[in-house]
């Protein structure tokens, strides 16, 4: 008995010794404001293929229930605002010079990330540290065949879980990742992240200064996407 008793002091004593050496499991951060800073890059899979590579600033504010994404650069603006509670959202886009405000409905808004239904993403073995968090490897497909890897962490994730259709069944917080169909690789890759309050104003929808029109409308003219 007096030996089993030091055996598991012994242990004890053990851990305590070289606890600081033992890899500590990562905390698990709930936040509900957030905001990211993507480097996008689109262009052709391989250099020899023709085609040019184009770039832009992805940002990504989340606010409770609200959402909002811009993708940018010198060229063009594409920006949506989206109420994951009630399901609408809206489209800001300007093409050619025309500034256009869509509204969709749950419905538009269901048809338009359909494409993002079902995806199954699995853990690789390979894992990575991006914007000092520590990432897995995943992988995933979407019905259509494009393929994604996406390095995720769990240490930081957010209350929100449909500000992204692409990654509503991800367990943790999409940092960098690659979008491949066909001839084309789209990559994000994070920037900046910022954890303070995000000002409500982010979510207003302009009064004035667009042309306004549905969903189907904007099909018409190829511009809903």
């Amino acid at each position: 008995m007096k030996k089993q008793l030091y055996s598991i002091s012994f242990f004890f004593f053990l851990c305590g010794a070289i606890g600081w050496s033992l890899p500590a499991k990562a905390q698990r951060k709930v936040v509900s404001e957030l905001t990211l800073v993507y480097d996008y890059t689109a262009g052709p899979v391989s250099k020899d293929k023709p085609g040019n590579t184009e770039s832009a600033v992805y940002t990504v504010y989340i606010k409770g229930n609200m959402s909002r994404t811009e993708m940018t650069n010198s060229l063009f603006s594409s920006t949506s605002i989206y109420d994951a509670n009630t399901g609408f959202g809206v489209l800001l886009k300007e093409v050619n010079g025309q500034k256009l405000l869509i509204r969709l409905n749950p419905d538009d808004w269901s048809e338009k990330n359909r494409m993002y239904d079902g995806i199954v993403f699995r853990n690789t073995a390979e894992n990575s540290e991006v914007a000092g968090f520590r990432c897995v490897k995943a992988m995933g497909q979407t019905k259509s065949g494009a393929t994604i890897t996406v390095f995720y962490t769990k240490e930081l994730v957010t209350e929100n879980r449909q500000y992204d259709p692409l990654f509503r069944t991800l367990d943790g917080l999409p940092l960098e990742y690659e979008l491949t169909n066909g001839d084309v690789r789209i990559h994000y890759k994070l920037s900046k992240i910022i954890q303070n309050p995000v000002p409500a104003s982010k979510f207003d929808i302009p009064g004035s200064g667009y042309r306004e029109m549905n969903y189907a409308e904007s099909k018409k003219m190829n511009v809903g996407g």
